[in-house]
């Protein structure tokens, strides 16, 4: 860490050089809830290891980084919450940080995120129109994500109207319509 003696330090106050650290980013205990209702809806809960739709090996609450052995109600639902308010939310959040107060839309992405992945989201069009202020057209983009192993599956459809339900939720006005101008 440099040092800054404390004269110049003043100087750098005073000039209004030093801002506040930005916060922390938290997902919200509103958002948290909104995220697990949506994933437990849609992924189930398995306390017995199975094959997901794409064979891939699955456990809890589709929950595919842990060992694939049997596990409690407790466990799965102690996997899922840790995952939302760690990983899958904070990644939404590293992508997204305009979203840390927007509970219905933040839930959301989480949803999504924990479905395809925080990669998946922070790439996808969803992503870029909440970061470009296009909030009406990023919860839209959900629907693009309907396909496993390139294949439109009925459950993805209805998990990502489900999904959408919830991003157009209390969506701000401000957020609602956004004009497109080409000069």
């Amino acid at each position: 860490m440099a040092e800054t003696s404390g004269r110049n330090a003043i100087g750098l106050i005073a000039a209004g050089a030093l801002v506040a650290a930005p916060a922390a980013l938290v997902v919200n205990d509103q958002a948290a809830n909104v995220a697990t209702v949506l994933t437990e809806k849609w992924e189930g809960t398995k306390t017995v290891p199975y094959r997901d739709l794409v064979k891939k090996w699955t456990v809890c609450t589709g929950e595919t980084r842990v060992e694939m052995r049997p596990y409690t109600l407790g466990e799965c639902r102690a996997f899922l919450n840790a995952a939302i308010r760690g990983d899958y939310g904070l990644g939404v959040l590293k992508c997204t940080p305009q979203l840390q107060h927007s509970v219905y839309q933040l839930g959301a992405a989480i949803s999504v995120a924990y479905n395809i992945g925080v990669a998946g989201y922070c790439g996808s069009t969803m992503a870029r129109q909440f970061k470009a202020g296009d909030w009406f057209s990023a919860c839209q983009a959900f629907a693009l994500w309907n396909k496993a192993g390139g294949v439109v599956v009925t459950g993805l459809v209805n998990r990502r109207n489900d999904e959408m339900r919830a991003c157009f939720t209390n969506l701000p006005p401000e957020y609602t319509l956004t004009v497109k101008v080409r000069a």
